[in-house]
């Protein structure tokens, strides 16, 4: 059974353009116009929270050795080639 969100009635206010581009994205998607609304204030507030930790190691854990460098002592001067890349 799916659970049923609490919603709050509010209001905002949008120029004309904004309304206008809301409305017609609204009509492709086949949505409301507060269901994008919806969507972009969690994106936003997802945004600001940041990533989890545990979802941040696991990106790092899928991208390590995925990548190759021309520098065979990459990973005992790591530091030195970062910090030339960084004074560029």
């Amino acid at each position: 059974m799916s659970e049923v969100t609490q919603m709050v009635r509010t209001q905002i206010q949008l120029t004309d353009d904004e309304a206008r581009a809301l409305r017609r994205l609204a009509a492709e998607d086949s949505v409301s116009m507060s269901a994008l609304v919806r969507q972009a204030v969690d994106r936003l507030l997802a945004a600001r929270r940041g990533t989890p930790e545990a979802e941040v190691r696991r990106r790092a854990a899928r991208a390590a050795g995925r990548f190759r460098s021309k520098q065979a002592d990459l990973s005992e001067r790591h530091d030195d080639y970062a910090a030339g890349g960084f004074a560029r």
